[in-house]
Order: structure tokens, then sequence, then C-alpha cells
């Protein structure tokens, strides 16, 4: 590979003016992210809520979630990806302050779809919310294609170092369980510190760029308008359609029921559970400097399925560890493999898909996921108060895995451009329709 096409150092990277100001704002968000993670499921369960009104919650918020990205997906281009780094976390911000003064169910569900509550809960990251196809553009488009993966895997650190701040000022901030009746008054600070810190995020994405993507194509001029699917990416769009499907059905089985869980499983309160997310982000801080490094070493499609697959076979033993110490060690491992994959994931999305179109794909390629995510909590719900604290682990750890043999089946043939040896060598297959845009594969 010539030296042009060599990644440069993790500072490099982290010098580009709106790369630093997405990493910061990412930190602030995951701050935010993570203290409601802890505080917003226990919250609700002292007010009362059982397994299933809390499905019925996370069900109305993945939908709404769904409705916000795929919109914001399909606005990036003529909006700009800057005002929903703007707008979302500000909507957070309100949220947050909402559920530190409010118990009405009716206010605390509105705000809780408004604000993504439930989504990306557990240790704190991951997802940061709907404004993610916006965030994910200006990423591909502050950095060069060999710094891809290391752009996405400096922004998951952010995630990273934010949520082992919020879950450690979750700690500090929690409490033993409490009544009913003072439950607003005891979870205050928590939500206003969430909150604070969201706006922090919407504060920072004020001075980001507003640069519109550089398109390739010859054509993609002539695609302009707001709701055009994307065409040149379709073969990506409905592979990762089937993967993620599947992979949005396993997670939201357990994903939004992580606190929930270990609440009713082993008792443990807001300190206790902090302290566990507290010591997951700690160990998983290196994560981010990882994923690079593998994908360079194995591929990105490649590591993401093996890691898929670690993530889907360690539920079994999380969900019937005999004490909450095993069940924490065995989580952290888990969210080690999820947090080495999900930036390659996310890079390799972006760098797959037309440039005039990435904001749609990063969109439209998780819309069935959401979907299915909307749906499973309901079903996790009943089982947990009616059935068993451990099948909606079991059914999960059946179907991520399944995901993942997928995606490796789907994806294999198709290397990023920094992965094509040499860099310029690659073949357009054509598909049945004639058309000169599918598949990029290795010769």
């Amino acid at each position: 590979m010539t030296s042009a096409l060599r990644s440069g150092s993790w500072l490099d990277v982290l010098k580009t003016r709106d790369l630093s100001l997405i990493f910061t704002a990412r930190m602030a968000m995951s701050v935010s992210r993570a203290i409601a993670g802890v505080a917003v499921p226990l919250y609700l369960a002292t007010l009362g809520f059982n397994g299933v009104e809390l499905g019925v919650l996370y069900l109305v918020v993945a939908l709404v979630a769904a409705g916000m990205s795929s919109g914001i997906g399909f606005a990036t281009n003529k909006v700009g990806a800057k005002t929903f780094m703007i707008i979302v976390p500000a909507m957070v911000a309100l949220a947050g302050v909402v559920y530190a003064f409010s118990a009405n169910t009716a206010i605390l569900f509105i705000f809780a779809a408004l604000a993504s509550f439930g989504r990306g809960a557990g240790a704190g990251a991951g997802m940061v919310g709907p404004y993610q196809p916006a965030e994910s553009q200006l990423i591909v488009n502050s950095v060069t294609p060999a710094n891809r993966n290391r752009a996405f895997s400096a922004v998951s650190l952010a995630s990273t170092v934010g949520a082992l701040i919020g879950t450690g000022l979750a700690a500090l901030s929690g409490h033993e369980l409490v009544a009913r009746a003072v439950a607003v008054a005891v979870f205050r600070p928590s939500m206003l510190i969430a909150s604070a810190a969201a706006l922090t995020a919407s504060v920072i994405a004020m001075f980001l760029s507003n640069q519109p993507p550089k398109p390739t194509h010859p054509v993609a001029h002539k695609q302009d308008r707001v709701f055009s699917f994307p065409q040149r990416s379709r073969w990506l769009l409905y592979r990762l359609w089937v993967t993620n499907t599947l992979n949005g059905a396993a997670v939201g089985m357990f994903g939004p029921f992580i606190t929930y869980w270990l609440y009713i499983r082993y008792h443990a309160n807001e300190v206790t559970i902090g302290e566990l997310y507290l010591v997951v982000n700690i160990i998983t801080l290196g994560s981010g400097l990882v994923a690079p490094r593998v994908a360079q070493r194995f591929g990105s499609v490649r590591i993401t399925s093996w890691l898929r697959i670690a993530q889907g076979l360690l539920l079994i033993p999380f969900a019937i560890s005999p004490t909450f110490v095993i069940a924490g060690i065995i989580y952290t491992v888990r969210m080690f493999a999820q947090r080495v994959a999900l930036p390659l994931r996310q890079s390799y999305v972006l760098a797959m898909a037309d440039p005039s179109e990435q904001a749609r794909v990063a969109a439209l390629s998780n819309l069935p996921s959401q979907v299915v995510m909307a749906v499973s909590p309901t079903l996790t719900g009943y089982l947990l108060d009616n059935v068993s604290l451990s099948l909606p682990f079991e059914i999960a750890s059946v179907i991520q895995t399944i995901s993942a043999f997928a995606y490796y089946f789907f994806f294999k043939d198709a290397a990023p451009p920094e992965e094509l040896i040499p860099y310029a060598t690659t073949v357009q297959e054509q598909p049945p329709d004639g058309t000169a845009d599918e598949t990029p594969t290795v010769q």
C-alpha cells in the first residue's frame, strides 16, 4: 500500500476539526445516555412499572426512534447533518428536565420517546440516538478512507469514556431502593446531570461545519429529492435489512432490560449497577484501540462476524449466572466484543454506500431492526413477568448467532476499499437488471 494510503496516528485523526468536535459531543452525549440507562429503568420500576409496562414503553420509544432516524437519514443532505446534531441532543436535555420533575405516566412516555430513553441501555455506550445517520456522514466526510475505521473507533472510544463518566456519576448520585413517594426527588439529581450533559453535546455541535457529501458517482447530482430511495446502494441495503432484522430482534429481547433484569434478578440497586457499568467501561476503554488493528489483520467483515457470534453465545451463561459477580464478568467480556465490532460495522456500511446516499443508507439499514426491536421488548416483558428470567436471553442468543452467520455469508466477498490489495483493484458485478453498481469484490 502506498504511503498516501497509510492511516495516520490517532492524534492525527483527531486533529481534524469536525472529528474532534464529534468526538467531544459524543462523549458528552454518552455521559447523558449512561446516566439515563441506569436511572430511568430503576425510576420507572420504583414508580411501579412491571416488565410488560416497560416493554410497552420501549415499543413506543423504538417506533418513534425508527421514524426519527429514517427522517433524519433522508433529510440530512437537504437540511445538513449539523442541524440534527444540535436538535436531537437538545430534545434529550429537555426530556431529562421533565423526568427530574414529573411522575405522570403519559408525560414520561412522551418524553422517553422523544429522548430515546431505553435505546443504548446497559453500560451506556453504543447507540447515541436517532441522529446517528447524520453523525456517521460527518465522520466519513472528515477523514480519508484509510482512516475511516480509526475515526469510527475514536468516536466509539469517546462513547466508552463518556459512559465511564456517566456510570461513575450514576453510582455517586445513586441510592438504595426507595419508596415510590420520594422517587422523583431522589432520582432528580441523576436526570438533571444527564440533561446538562446532553445540552453540552448540543452546544458543541453548533461549531461543526455543515458540508454536503462529496458525490463520486457520475449521476449523483440527479438524486436530489429528499425521499429518493438509495438506488446505487440497494445491494448493500437489502442484505443489511436481513442481518440487521435478525440482530435487532435479538437485541430487542434483552438490550433495554439489562438494568431492570439486574434489579429483579439480583435485587441490585442504582449504586451497585452503576458500579458494575463503571467497571465495564474502564475495562472496555481499550476496545477503540483494538478495533482498527483487528480489522486490518483479519478484515472488517470476518472480525465483525466472529465478534457477533461471541456476543450471541455469551448471552446464555450471562442469563443463568448464579451470582451478580459472575453475571458482571460475563457481561463485561460481551461488552468488550460488542464495542470492538460496533465501529467496524458502522464504518463498513458507510464505506460501501455511495457517498451521496450514506446518510439514507445509515438510516434505512437500521429501520427493520428498529421495528423488530420495538416489538421484542413487549414479548420480553411478558416472559420476564410470567415465564422465565433467562428465556428471553436464550432466545436472543440463538437469533444473534444466526445473524452473525448471515452477515458473513452476505459480505465475505465484499471488502471495503482500504482492504483491497492493490487498493484500486475492484470489479463491479453486473446485477440482473444490468446496472453497474453492485457489490465490489476482491480480485
